[in-house]
């Protein structure tokens, strides 16, 4: 299994940091920090083949904008332990590449991907039912970055194994 992530700037990271002491209800709490833009059932032999593929639908992508603009939960996700709390991204340009990569790759987990996608930085999830309502109430300032960058990571070796810069417009 891969995915194809936009890594997150350092002030996403001390957000999620400042955060730490207030995820401390939930079971887990992520202590790495990405933005999935597409998920790839590839198997690990398939490396060549799946970057080649991404090569040529990921040309031309130009840099985009995206932005964290608040808190929000999953209350039920569809896999794993809820709720899941995470930052809120929006990003036109995030929706338009994943549109495209869906209508490329097909959508591995339908009710992740294709309409249901929500891009999220998840920050904590499981048994914090009870801190989600006040997390939902913190006024955050918003962070905007530009999009310059995607990583394929691979999950059996949990580190990006391909970078792609995208040019900026």
């Amino acid at each position: 299994m891969y995915s194809l992530n936009v890594p997150v700037p350092g002030a996403v990271e001390r957000l999620a940091a400042d955060l730490h002491p207030r995820l401390t209800a939930f079971d887990r709490i992520r202590d790495q920090h990405t933005l999935v833009c597409k998920r790839f059932e590839a198997a690990e032999d398939e490396y060549d083949r799946l970057r080649e593929r991404l090569r040529i639908a990921l040309s031309p992508t130009p840099a985009f904008e995206a932005r964290v603009t608040g808190i929000d939960a999953f209350e039920t996700p569809p896999h794993g332990p809820g709720p899941v709390l995470y930052l809120v991204v929006e990003s036109p340009g995030l929706h338009d590449l994943h549109r495209r990569l869906v209508d490329a790759f097909g959508a591995v987990h339908g009710d992740l991907e294709g309409k249901a996608y929500v891009p999220h930085v998840t920050l904590a999830r499981g048994d914090g039912v009870e801190a989600v309502d006040d997390l939902h109430a913190l006024d955050i300032d918003p962070i905007t970055w530009t999009v310059s960058e995607l990583h394929l990571r691979s999950r059996a070796h949990r580190e990006a194994m391909w970078r792609v810069s995208l040019p900026r417009p």
